[in-house]
């Protein structure tokens, strides 16, 4: 059994980490968050010790270390600018790191990142649970496999409406969240560049505090992009129905399906984290350096 500490408890992607922890057989030691609205420790580990100070949570994770009880895992569910500096944390104390994305905001933080890791010892794992997906990996398998040279049509729109709090929480601020491309569209990038290539040329369209979009040539794809939290984008037919989410990913024409297989992703991560087959942050790189690219237009 492996001991977690988790910074980061009362933010939207927690649970699904406390999930992860108590499904894989492990057990989570301690908890950090600024905000005390973090009832759903009870569903997972009650037991687990609670901070909502840093200074706090560092003296106890010291303390358990000198009293014999080894950290193995230190998860990161904090706002993005602080993935960085949280992750440092983690490997200073003598722990991997497992970190939901974006790993950090710029490219070259993830250098840094690395000589830490070269110094502590420490790794660095990110969650990249779209390239677990079934439906992902089988698109992936099929354009491995046809012919050399073929090309793809991609377009893809992602709209999730937000209301006023988003602009006052951190997720509003570009400095903190890094924008709509970053904050709800790096793991659609990392999917695409996975499977279809290496990105070669990036024009953005429009980039705004509530929408994105642009153009990628990829090696096997020309993808057409759009991201958004603004509820007027919503085509009208879902916005008649009352819903306030729109996907959709068409290769060549044809809608690809990925909506469902979400639930257990998490948890497969960490499996495949503690069986040493996860993925190293240097594998967020990309996608990393694309949204930046993006954000500076």
């Amino acid at each position: 059994m492996k001991n977690f500490a988790l910074i980061g408890a009362g933010g939207y992607i927690a649970p699904r980490h406390m999930k992860a922890i108590k499904d894989t057989g492990n057990n989570l030691v301690a908890a950090l968050d600024k905000n005390d609205s973090v009832g759903i420790l009870d569903s997972y580990f009650p037991d687990a010790d609670f901070f909502t100070e840093f200074e706090r949570f560092d003296r106890h994770l010291e303390k358990l270390k000198r009293q014999g009880t080894k950290i193995d895992y230190v998860s990161v569910c904090s706002p993005n600018y602080l993935h960085d500096a949280h992750i440092r944390f983690g490997l200073r104390i003598g722990a991997d790191v497992i970190c939901e994305k974006p790993i950090v905001l710029n490219p070259w933080n993830i250098d840094a990142l690395e000589e830490i890791e070269k110094e502590t010892g420490g790794r660095v794992f990110t969650i990249l649970q779209l390239r677990l997906h079934p439906a992902i990996i089988a698109l992936k398998q099929k354009i491995d496999a046809a012919p050399r040279g073929k090309k793809y049509t991609v377009d893809l729109q992602y709209i999730t409406s937000r209301g006023h709090w988003y602009h006052t929480s951190w997720k509003g601020d570009i400095t903190k969240s890094g924008g709509i491309a970053t904050n709800i569209g790096v793991h659609f990038f990392d999917m695409l560049m996975w499977v279809f290539g290496e990105a070669k040329e990036n024009i953005v369209m429009q980039h705004t505090t509530t929408t994105a979009s642009g153009k990628l040539e990829l090696d096997k794809a020309t993808v057409t992009w759009m991201l958004s939290i603004d509820v007027n984008t919503l085509p009208a037919d879902v916005r008649a129905a009352g819903k306030r989410t729109f996907r959709t990913l068409t290769i060549n024409g044809d809608a690809f399906e990925f909506s469902e297989g979400f639930t257990e992703l998490h948890t497969q991560s960490y499996n495949d984290i503690i069986a040493g087959k996860g993925f190293p942050m240097t594998e967020s790189k990309r996608a990393i350096e694309l949204v930046h690219k993006i954000r500076q237009g």
